[in-house]
């Protein structure tokens, strides 16, 4: 009796251990099903824009009516930036592909700095002439070498999974046809001169990242140390530390614990032992603090990253959580650029997060000329619908990822908080942002 029972037991723990591998191989297979279609989705959506792209700069070429011209420039600008975004969706991070994206990038820019001015008063030099024929050109070859990897994946079925796996495992085995296809793309990209771009356009590319970061490298050990004071003194033993790869935008240690229903983590900078990401994740109860008492909170937390001057510009408030956005500010000047983030639990104050990339990046001594417009002058180019309540100078980042001057002015009209920025050398709107009506201002300095 007890044998069949044991038999029977056993039986149901076979079937059910089937079925349970069963289930969580089908729920394996229905998430690489996934990450493969969205593989295939960005691999064609960049061939066809690719496509598209080379066309519009063709056409652009054939154009005489500088009235048409605007447009078409706006068209490439926004087709570039289309690329660019299916590239980052494909499984490339372990393939050089910076080559084609600098392409795409460079693209873009030269479109949307030629679409925004007034061509008509100032058409397209022959220098830029040549340049957009130039492009036109590596488009095509662009264009060339993805049809080809495009018609041997269609023909042959081939996966990105199986490509994404290969890079990982620096597998040379077999036939990686996508993977020589798109080392093919970036050789083909590589007789493209950076110094032809920037003297067609009289452009820079983005500066390199985190090129200030300034202190000595941190050992391990140092690390350890350092992100536990950062993460409310949570035991050394306690945190996993891990390195960043060879191809991160900065070298930096990721320190992680779990205790109970509490976790998180924090990325330090290799050089210097810089914070720039740090996320508590618990159950938040019910709020005790107002946003203001959290806003106190974030200042507080906020001067253990040893900033001479940061001043609270924004504070949100999500279900049970304060975001506080800080600024650093100079000779009564806003450097948008160089901000931080700070993020408060409204029911003990204890600090959440905390995201401080933007400033390490961008964070310089900088030399700023002085305005060549005054301030009566930017206060005629803010629509005057527009009250306004305050004024600022504040350094920003526009469209074309160019820092300019720019006189603040925090507005409102009926219901509504705007800030208009407007540029203090030239008099132009460079950006408009709505303001929520959660936020609220205090302003206080670090």
């Amino acid at each position: 009796m007890i044998r069949t029972i044991a038999i029977i037991v056993l039986s149901l723990t076979t079937i059910g251990a089937g079925v349970w591998g069963y289930k969580e191989n089908q729920d394996k297979n229905a998430v690489l099903i996934q990450a493969e279609n969205s593989y295939q989705r960005a691999f064609h959506e960049l061939t066809y824009n690719i496509d598209l792209l080379h066309d519009k700069i063709g056409a652009s070429l054939a154009m005489n009516s500088r009235k048409q011209l605007s447009p078409q420039l706006a068209e490439i600008w926004k087709i570039a930036s289309e690329a660019n975004s299916d590239v980052g969706q494909l499984p490339l991070t372990l393939l050089p592909f910076n080559k084609t994206e600098e392409f795409l990038y460079d693209v873009g820019d030269f479109a949307y700095r030629s679409a925004v001015r007034d061509l008509e008063k100032k058409p397209l030099s022959e220098k830029e002439v040549k340049m957009l024929e130039q492009l036109h050109e590596q488009s095509g070859e662009i264009e060339n070498e993805l049809r080809k990897v495009q018609n041997v994946v269609l023909e042959d079925n081939l996966r990105w999974m199986d490509v994404q796996l290969a890079l990982a495992t620096n597998d040379e085995v077999g036939d990686n046809t996508i993977v020589n296809g798109f080392k093919t793309v970036e050789k083909s990209v590589d007789g493209y001169t950076q110094s032809t771009m920037e003297a067609g356009m009289g452009t820079k590319k983005p500066e390199q990242q985190y090129r200030y970061l300034k202190g000595e490298k941190l050992s391990k050990n140092e690390a350890k140390k350092v992100a536990s004071d950062w993460l409310e003194k949570v035991d050394q033993s306690k945190l996993t530390l891990t390195k960043s790869g060879k191809g991160a935008d900065v070298p930096t240690y990721t320190a992680s614990f779990q205790n109970g229903e509490k976790n998180g983590y924090i990325d330090l900078t290799e050089k210097g032992g810089h914070p720039l990401t740090i996320m508590i994740s618990r159950p938040v109860e019910k709020a005790k603090i107002s946003l203001h008492e959290a806003s106190n909170k974030a200042r507080e937390f906020a001067k253990g990253l040893d900033i001479s001057s940061l001043e609270l510009i924004e504070s949100s408030q999500y279900d049970k959580v304060g975001v506080f956005r800080f600024v650093y500010t100079k000779d009564d000047v806003r450097y948008y650029p160089d901000s931080i983030v700070v993020k408060v639990a409204l029911d003990n104050g204890e600090v959440l997060g905390l995201s401080a990339r933007e400033y390490y990046n961008y964070h310089n001594d900088r030399e700023l000329n002085p305005p060549e417009i005054s301030e009566e002058e930017a206060r005629e180019k803010v629509n005057p619908q527009l009250q306004i309540q305050e004024k600022h100078m504040a350094v920003i980042e526009n469209d074309v990822k160019a820092q300019v001057l720019c006189y603040e002015f925090l507005t409102t009209m009926e219901n509504t908080t705007y800030r208009i920025f407007i540029n203090a050398t030239n008099g132009e709107e460079e950006k408009v942002e709505t303001l929520k009506k959660s936020e609220m201002k205090f302003n206080q300095d670090v």
